[in-house]
């Protein structure tokens, strides 16, 4: 098996959800870049993810500024064509420069009929497109207030991920994945799980990707947190052993309080 290095750089990434037209992008990532060119580092990743109708003007914008920033999509399908509609194949995400893919964030599994089932099928084919996935697990208040948390996140993990092993064994897959943590109940409520909360759920992600793939795979996957994260959690989130950066939503929307969290993981890289 490859080794996964991508945990060597944190990774901070915007998702900016169904917000911003086409010129709010193009001035936000004119805002974005400004800051970041001045204190952008090699040890942590950034990654825009605006909505599908923004992706070219982002694309064309980031290359021209040729800051380093990465573009993202919020979704992809499972097919690479066909009679899909309102979906977005990963061949057509490529064509706007898009580098990552979230993929079953809590608001596609609670509004939109995602489940593990269907992550699967996208983390799949987008990994066959030489797509960087980032596969979001998360409990809800309900279960989380019963006490179901581990046993929600280890079952999510592993049928996301089921009959994955071919695709950790070939090439350098593995060292695409990404795992977000994204407590449901803590997903723009302003509530976020205590530091500590955080990382225990995320070590126990990287002790079931090392039951399922080794523990080469699990010691070298990205996990990040996602869940109100803002300037003022954010480094003692990043402090943490098992968190890796950071699925932003409100604070990506704005330059300042986005790049603050980015200074927040450039610290804690230097600090470990």
């Amino acid at each position: 098996m490859s080794k996964n290095i991508s945990r060597d750089k944190k990774l901070i990434a915007g998702n900016w959800k169904m917000h911003n037209s086409i010129k709010e992008t193009s001035q936000l990532l004119d805002d974005l870049t400004k800051e970041y060119e001045s204190i952008h580092s090699e040890h942590v990743e950034m990654v825009v993810c605006p909505t599908f109708t923004s992706l070219e003007t982002a694309n064309g914008k980031l290359n021209a500024q040729k800051s380093g920033i990465k573009l993202g999509a919020q979704n992809v399908s499972w097919e690479n064509s066909g009679a899909f509609t309102g979906e977005i194949s990963p061949q057509m995400l490529k064509e706007h420069g898009v580098e990552y893919v979230i993929i079953g964030h809590s608001e596609r599994r609670a509004m939109f009929g995602d489940n593990n089932e269907t992550v699967n099928k996208r983390l799949k084919n987008t990994l066959k497109n030489n797509l960087k996935p980032i596969v979001c697990v998360g409990e809800t208040l309900s279960e989380r207030e019963n006490c179901q948390t581990d046993k929600v996140i280890k079952q999510q993990v592993c049928e996301s991920l089921k009959n994955m092993n071919s695709f950790v064994a070939n090439n350098n897959s593995d060292s695409q994945l990404t795992v977000a943590y994204e407590p449901v109940w803590a997903i723009g409520t302003g509530k976020t799980a205590t530091s500590l909360e955080a990382n225990d759920v995320c070590k126990l992600i990287r002790t079931t990707l090392s039951g399922m793939f080794g523990e080469e795979f699990g010691e070298h996957t990205r996990i990040l947190y996602g869940g109100s994260v803002n300037a003022k959690n954010a480094s003692d989130l990043f402090s943490q052993t098992d968190i890796d950066g950071a699925l932003v939503g409100g604070a990506a929307l704005k330059a300042l309080d986005f790049i603050d969290i980015y200074k927040a993981a450039i610290v804690n890289t230097n600090c470990r």
